[in-house]
């Protein structure tokens, strides 16, 4: 027994060995899922020019995350893993053709070498696929909204739910809105190009919808650990920016471009050190990217000094209200509700009206703010959209009613699917809990 003490199980070193085996495996699967969804939208616009399919560019896009979850846990992860990721479904391209047996003629029509590894450079004028892929999923034989639905999962990365959310319906409509638009694209063999012309008008107003959208969940994360994706709104300035240089004689272009820089400039200010979440009256303002800010406020001007201007400059004057104000104190809410009305007329919606809600509150007392919030929940499309309850639960709070307030953040709680916005909300029914029970003592 004393021997058996003294000298460790001729096995432990082994089994320990595969515990560090598996672990790094698990964690190399992680980096490569992180990867591929980090690139995703870049793979599949590349293939979906080199295809000319966007079912087949997803479908290559797969094969190449199922050969780098073969070959990476084993070889390691590539210095530039989105080339390698590229490279690998392209091949995997040319293979499914030349099985097809079409390579001669396919193969010579679209003009690829079997051996090269590097993808083409675009050929559309603006050097950038993605730019590329957001014009052919908003194709006008696509209904608007099916246009904009297709773009956030190709371009965008979001998932089905996160798409369905933001369109307040359900995950399974949405689902079967996705798969009609790509098999309509594929039917109607809609070439892979960014328009000129009254084509590039009569799909700008959807690429713009998408751009907003995207950037929206980048702001605000609809579900996970994290309350924000900076690298969803970055791209998604980085492609309203080459709108602009296409487009620029286009209001909305500029305001929307705008609205992304100013709001984007609050992104150092949104979370604290550990990822918490830190409201937009509590921020300090010195930590908000001035130079962001000063890039918006130029793209307004260049937005309010053309005709045509619409909600996304509407928007970019509010989000610059807020910029111009060094302190929270100094916000012209006033000035924010009449814009608030003019989009509320301009572009009706539930949102609206609920921001229109806090606007009124911030300017003129909470009283008045819960009067349009509270007409607001007979609304069918915000009955699980968990603002509503967190708006009712601040101006509820703010007016004392503490124990309705406590049951409308629990509510909220339950509605969001961001762990950080539910932390966030959570604590604050603690706090009216609190309340309430020193108030008993």
């Amino acid at each position: 027994m004393a021997a058996n003490d003294s000298h460790p199980h001729p096995t432990m070193p082994t089994d320990i060995a595969c515990d560090d085996s598996v672990a790094r495996s698990r964690a190399t699967h992680r980096a490569i899922e992180t990867v591929f969804r980090m690139e995703r939208a870049r793979i599949v616009a590349a293939l979906t020019r080199f295809t000319r399919s966007v079912d087949l560019a997803e479908e290559f896009a797969q094969d190449a995350l199922i050969a780098a979850l073969r070959s990476w846990p084993v070889s390691g992860i590539p210095d530039k893993p989105g080339a390698w990721l590229i490279a690998s479904a392209r091949r995997r391209a040319i293979d499914n053709f030349r099985r097809a047996r079409m390579a001669n003629g396919k193969l010579a029509l679209l003009g690829v070498d079997a051996e090269v590894e590097v993808m083409a450079e675009p050929d559309d004028g603006m050097g950038d696929d993605m730019l590329g892929l957001m014009f052919v999923s908003c194709h006008p034989v696509l209904s608007g909204d099916a246009r904009a639905a297709l773009t956030l999962r190709l371009v965008g990365g979001l998932t089905t739910e996160e798409i369905a959310r933001a369109y307040l319906v359900s995950e399974a409509a949405m689902a079967q809105r996705i798969v009609r638009a790509k098999r309509t694209l594929s039917d109607a063999g809609v070439p892979f190009e960014v328009p000129s012309g009254p084509d590039r008008t009569e799909r700008l107003s959807s690429v713009l919808e998408v751009l907003y959208l995207v950037f929206n969940e980048g702001y605000s994360a609809t579900r996970g650990d994290d309350w924000m994706r900076p690298q969803l709104c970055q791209e998604a300035m980085r492609l309203g920016r080459m709108l602009a240089l296409l487009a620029p004689e286009d209001a909305e272009v500029h305001g929307l471009v705008a609205l992304m820089e100013i709001q984007a400039s609050r992104l150092p200010a949104r979370t604290d050190a550990d990822g918490k979440p830190i409201l937009l009256l509590d921020q300090i303002r010195s930590r908000w990217d001035h130079l962001l800010i000063n890039r918006g406020l130029a793209a307004l001007a260049k937005a309010e000094a053309l005709p045509q201007q619409g909600p996304y400059t509407l928007q970019a004057a509010i989000a610059a209200c807020h910029a111009r104000a060094h302190t929270a104190e100094e916000t012209d809410w006033p000035r924010i509700t009449v814009l608030y009305a003019a989009l509320a007329a301009l572009a009706p919606s539930p949102v609206v009206e609920l921001n229109r809600a806090m606007a009124l509150s911030m300017a003129f007392g909470p009283a008045t703010g819960l009067e349009l919030a509270d007409q607001l929940m007979q609304e069918p499309a915000l009955r699980n959209y968990h603002l509503l309850p967190s708006v009712r639960a601040d101006l509820l709070m703010k007016l004392g009613r503490i124990g309705e307030a406590l049951s409308e953040f629990e509510r909220a709680a339950a509605l969001t699917q961001n762990e950080r916005e539910r932390a966030m909300l959570l604590e604050r029914a603690q706090a009216c809990r609190n309340e309430l029970a020193g108030k008993k003592k």
